[in-house]
């Protein structure tokens, strides 16, 4: 079977490189930290390296410059799957290659998948899922007949099902920039980086406002390192087999050294220690390299 790369990501920018090449110390994100005007969260490329910033839930990037006082309106509703892996300890390279192989051609099979992401997880982590899954999907109804499409249920039943002993799906509606880049994650700011997945599973109903200000929280320290990040969606788990996450969060990182300053800064800890820590009953968070020239198994 002729293989294809498995994601898209992006380069990282001239300011995240020039503390890497020169290396500064990053004890903190503060040196990298962006001022803002507002709350807002789509960041838009201009010709001149300029940033403009915008409202709504999602972190991209584009190449040509929009009316600002449209772009806080311009937003697209997206559907965002997770499936999350155990395989099995025998499986051999080439089942693995044929494995993801089939899986990311199913963008090809079946209408209303806007963008796949997928790959051999890299940290270890307490579940001890070996390989995950992103798709978007257009709407609801896309994801519904994704899940009863003959060539998405054959791919199983052949190629992941004999070698995975569980498989763990999520998925939830967020919003991204309604430009063609950021909702296909195409570009060239989507051909490689690090894609991290967070699965959130909060204590009590009863604690959505702290909840709720815990992730805004979350989501205006992304919002601040556009050099760290290209993409970022979150939003309320509505799969009823994985209930025990009643959130998710994918976020593109640019490189790994741009996730590595992220997750290692003290901004991040901090925001943990803070706001989730005694509201969050079950946490995971899981991380795979993206390669333009499908890697990501190395």
């Amino acid at each position: 079977m002729q293989s294809h790369p498995h994601t898209f990501s992006c380069s990282t920018s001239h300011l995240t490189k020039h503390y890497l090449n020169n290396g500064a110390p990053l004890k903190t994100l503060a040196s990298l930290r962006k001022p803002l005007s507002g709350a807002g969260v789509i960041i838009r490329r201009f010709p001149s390296g300029l940033k403009q910033i915008n409202r709504r839930g999602a972190i991209n990037s584009a190449a040509e410059p929009q009316n600002s006082s449209n772009n806080a309106e311009k937003t697209r509703k997206v559907v965002e799957h997770i499936c999350l892996l155990k395989a099995k300890v025998d499986l051999s390279d080439k089942d693995e290659k044929d494995m993801l192989d089939f899986l990311y051609t199913c963008q090809y099979q079946m209408r209303g998948i806007l963008a796949i992401s997928l790959g051999r997880i890299s940290n270890q982590n307490l579940e001890n899922y070996t390989h995950a899954v992103f798709m978007r999907f257009q709407k609801r109804e896309d994801l519904v007949k994704f899940y009863e499409n003959p060539f998405y249920l054959g791919v199983l039943k052949d190629h992941v099902t004999p070698f995975c002993h569980e498989l763990t799906y999520v998925d939830y509606e967020s919003q991204v920039e309604d430009d063609i880049l950021p909702i296909f994650r195409k570009g060239e700011e989507f051909n490689f980086g690090v894609e991290f997945i967070l699965l959130i599973g909060f204590k009590d109903s009863s604690l959505l406002e702290a909840a709720n200000d815990a992730l805004t929280s979350f989501e205006k320290l992304l919002m601040e390192f556009p050099s760290l990040i290209v993409q970022s969606t979150r939003g309320l788990n509505f799969n009823h087999g994985s209930k025990d996450y009643t959130h998710a969060v994918v976020i593109r990182f640019r490189s790994s050294d741009a996730f590595d300053i992220f997750m290692g800064s003290s901004e991040y800890r901090d925001i943990w220690s803070s706001k989730f820590e005694a509201i969050i009953e079950k946490k995971l968070s899981i991380s795979f390299s993206v390669d333009p020239v499908g890697n990501e198994l190395m």
